[in-house]
């Protein structure tokens, strides 16, 4: 209760859960680079696109996509026989306040 009397709402299990799936995504420097890039790029971009731009392989930007699409910081978009990959919006309000929910800050 003592968070409540701060201006603190009290996380629950499932939020302790996703938030760590969140910072399990973003534990590897290539996936901080690659959504870097998104973010950065502010438009869809297909794997080929963010291979041209990277260090690394096409099944590797793929494996990195699919980790960061499970939570939701990139939502893949299909368009025939190829996928275009795009930051999350929604991400650039929940992420921070995540983190400031973590840190007991209002």
């Amino acid at each position: 209760m003592e968070e409540m009397a701060r201006g603190v709402t009290p996380l629950t299990p499932e939020d302790f859960v996703r938030y760590a799936a969140w910072f399990k995504a973003l534990a590897d420097p290539m996936r901080v680079r690659l959504l870097h890039l998104l973010a950065t790029e502010r438009r869809p971009m297909t794997v080929g696109e963010i291979v041209g731009r990277l260090p690394i392989g096409q099944s590797t930007v793929s494996h990195h996509l699919r980790i960061l699409a499970e939570v939701r910081f990139v939502l893949p978009e299909r368009l025939g026989t190829s996928t275009r990959y795009e930051v999350n919006g929604a991400c650039l309000e929940c992420f921070p306040a995540a983190v400031r929910a973590i840190m007991a800050r209002p």
